[in-house]
């Protein structure tokens, strides 16, 4: 009989028919997935940077009370790794607490601003209905972190997002792009849903067509420009101008007392509250995607498509299979409210 846990790992060519379920970086950088308690201890002198984990996370905090959050892992394209995460987390919930902070920056080093999630730092070989309970509760994690933040945040996307970055950073009170910036979301490319509530966020900026072609088959790239066009993004400046322009938006807002708001279209309490149900349910959708037989073809044509024909047969192998461990899954949809 088929083994009681699945095992597969996308671009290394290896696959364990024996057991355990691990995804990696081809498939992985689209999601988030924060872990660790929620804890906060860092320095908040003004001005001062602060290396978190290495140097994965550089913080600094201006005069005036605008902390800025830099992911500074440039050679893996600053994808989320699980200490990075952690390390997000506790900023978030530091910027949070910290009355000297007024406004909150995040933005990226070097050429790209995220690629999004690399899974294949936080998941381990466990038994199918574990590893998806894992992925729900993790996923969301991530984006309750941006809703429930409670001071306005500015995404400063300095390159390429994909993914959860993107969907992160329209929860923000608004995306400060630079030139050089792409926004891709490549769900549905992936035989996965719509996350970080942009199954209904996405529609209600660009409308429906638009949001369609980004998490649709089509998986539309959208320069700054036409995101800015799109009223996807606050604004679009040249790359050496992106930092400058962060800070002049937020100190403006410190000068005005501007609330948080989510998004370009400024959503309050009623929005929060509907989001968060939202990302509960797309969270569900997202984990039980990871187990289809849509979401395993997909990654078998990927492969194949790039010469990979061992690692496309153990997908196909897996679909094949589907039926006798998938008895170990949740019920489809179990929990969405």
């Amino acid at each position: 009989m088929f083994a009681t846990t699945i095992g597969f790992r996308v671009n290394n060519a290896l696959i364990a028919s024996s057991g355990h379920l691990t995804l990696s970086k081809t498939t992985t950088r689209i999601l988030g997935v924060p872990t660790a308690p929620l804890v906060s201890h860092f320095s908040t002198s003004q001005g001062e940077s602060k290396p978190v984990h290495g140097d994965q996370i550089i913080t600094t905090l201006s005069d005036d009370g605008i902390f800025t959050v830099q992911m500074n892992r440039p050679k893996t394209l600053n994808a989320w790794t699980e200490p990075m995460l952690y390390d997000l987390e506790r900023n978030f919930n530091k910027a949070a607490a910290d009355n000297d902070i007024k406004v909150m920056i995040l933005t990226g080093s070097g050429t790209y601003y995220c690629a999004g999630v690399n899974l294949v730092s936080i998941l381990k070989p466990m038994h199918p209905r574990k590893l998806h309970d894992l992925l729900r509760e993790k996923n969301q994690r991530l984006f309750d972190m941006f809703l429930d933040f409670n001071k306005p945040i500015i995404a400063a996307v300095n390159g390429p997002a994909i993914g959860a970055s993107v969907t992160s950073a329209t929860l923000c009170d608004a995306i400060v792009a630079s030139e050089t910036a792409t926004f891709s979301t490549p769900f549905a490319r992936l035989g996965l849903p719509a996350e970080g509530c942009s199954s209904v966020h996405f529609s209600r900026i660009m409308g429906k067509e638009n949001a369609e072609r980004m998490i649709g088959k089509e998986g539309w790239v959208v320069p700054a420009k036409e995101a800015a066009q799109l009223g996807l993004v606050h604004s679009v400046v040249p790359a050496d101008e992106l930092m400058n322009a962060s800070y002049d938006l937020a100190q403006e807002w410190i000068r005005t007392g501007k609330p948080r708001e989510i998004g370009p279209l400024k959503g309050g309490p009623d929005v929060l509250k509907e989001f968060k149900r939202v990302n509960a349910n797309e969270t569900i959708d997202l984990a039980d995607s990871f187990f289809s037989s849509e979401f395993l073809e997909g990654q078998r044509a990927f492969l194949s498509s790039r010469g990979k024909h061992g690692p496309a047969m153990m997908f196909t192998l897996l679909k094949l299979t589907r039926p006798v461990w998938g008895m170990l899954l949740p019920p489809k949809g179990e929990g969405k409210v």
